[in-house]
């Protein structure tokens, strides 16, 4: 990372904040072209085919490239050169139902032939001269300048900036070659996120093939090679209810999410808001059902966090017989499609989401598993994998918060940065 670095306190105060006295507030209309798209996505005979750059695009990246997979569009000739989209542009959304969701930029960082700048969004096209398009891209993130769009957003249920707002916005400008410099040390940041996110797919990736291949039997670790012959759940868990009466005070109520995602919270529920009168107690490892979503895969091993909530009668639990069956196993294999696959079966019901499970036939369900040593030597191997993904996921909230504190200052001019 860059560190040319130095630290100066010479400020003046201004409309967005405290800025070194050597830089000018301008109006963003001096230093760049500013365009509203009102581009739709119709395709019409008789127009010019393109791809349309469109508002997801420009919301979930940083940098527009080629290999984007922009939609279809057309357009007359007078928008095709109006609305073309050029490396060194600045898009950003103008438009939207979240307050929070206005101004966010995206970098046009290459010429992509027939690329057009679609509804919803605007372009911002920086005089080079004056204004360098990556640090400009940089400053619309920063917490000063992105507070000062959404004040000037306009609406109730949808917010939208005009065009007069967005020329007439006022940005701290440094000198270019300071510009220039900010913008590297910031891309250099940019490189390292986007090296790990991708790091991060390839090892999620690697890690579900890994978890199928194993929990399948496709895949055999070293000294195990047995048959695997199929099994009814009740051979690995017992249904073990622990009635308590509904609770006096506030208390930890659980749910468990649809797609596996777990076990949720909802801490300090009021007794009072609940009918029932008995409740069960959970404890860590036990196998908890969501009976009415689970074909969605509302499943999942409780957690040490977990111990002591209370659910409904609609969360089963089941404990895993200690010489058959280990949860650090079954943690990974309830998550299989094939485990979903097979809730869906026994969940009966017409259209709509109103499918109870069959708490009889989820004993039944059989599944082809290894015997307890095997199924330990699988949970030791997913779980390192595992560890792998976390730290790397670790690592990249790292280099996001990095990047955030280092915009602030840089941007700012509370650091500024060596140009020699």
């Amino acid at each position: 990372m860059n560190k040319t670095v130095e630290i100066t306190y010479k400020t003046k105060h201004t409309k967005v904040g405290d800025i070194p006295k050597d830089w000018s507030l301008d109006k963003l209309r001096k230093n760049a072209i500013v365009l509203f798209s009102n581009v739709d996505k119709h395709i019409k005979e008789n127009e010019i085919p393109v791809s349309l750059c469109n508002y997801q695009d420009v919301y979930y990246h940083d940098y527009i490239t080629s290999s984007i997979p922009f939609s279809a569009g057309s357009v007359k000739e007078s928008e095709f050169y109006k609305f073309q989209l050029h490396k060194g542009d600045v898009i950003i959304t103008k438009d939207s139902e979240d307050r929070n969701d206005i101004a966010v930029p995206a970098y046009v960082i290459e010429e992509i032939p027939n690329l057009i700048c679609g509804y919803h969004l605007a372009i911002l096209r920086p005089n080079e001269a004056h204004l360098d398009g990556v640090f400009l891209s940089f400053l619309l993130q920063s917490h000063n300048i992105n507070h000062y769009f959404k004040k000037l957003a306009n609406g109730v249920t949808r917010f939208g900036l005009t065009t007069d707002s967005i020329k007439n916005a006022l940005i701290p400008i440094p000198p270019l070659p300071e510009q220039q410099k900010i913008a590297e040390i910031l891309s250099t940041w940019d490189l390292a996120i986007s090296t790990t996110h991708n790091l991060i797919e390839e090892i999620k990736f690697r890690n579900k093939g890994l978890a199928q291949q194993l929990l399948t039997g496709k895949k055999r670790l070293k000294g195990f090679d047995g048959e695997l012959r199929k099994k009814p759940l009740s051979y690995f868990v017992d249904y073990t209810p622990r009635p308590v009466d509904k609770p006096l005070e506030s208390y930890l109520s659980l749910g468990v999410r649809s797609h596996g995602k777990g076990i949720f919270h909802k801490p300090d529920f009021d007794p009072d808001s609940i009918a029932m009168k008995t409740l069960y107690s959970v404890k860590e490892n036990d196998l908890v059902v969501n009976i009415t979503f689970a074909w969605e895969q509302a499943v999942a091993i409780a957690s040490k966090e977990d111990e002591g909530g209370l659910v409904s009668h609609r969360f089963p639990t089941y404990v895993f017989k200690a010489e058959k069956a280990t949860p650090k196993y079954f943690k990974f294999l309830i998550l299989q499609p094939y485990f979903k696959y097979l809730l869906d079966l026994i969940s009966p019901g017409g259209a709509g989401r109103n499918r109870v499970l069959s708490k009889k036939e989820f004993m039944k369900l059989e599944i082809k598993c290894p015997e307890l040593e095997e199924q330990v030597a699988i949970a030791c191997v997913l779980s390192e994998a595992d560890k792998e993904l976390k730290l790397y996921r670790q690592k990249l909230n790292t280099l996001k918060e990095q990047k955030k504190g280092l915009m602030q200052k840089l941007l700012t001019g509370e650091i500024r940065v060596n140009i020699k």
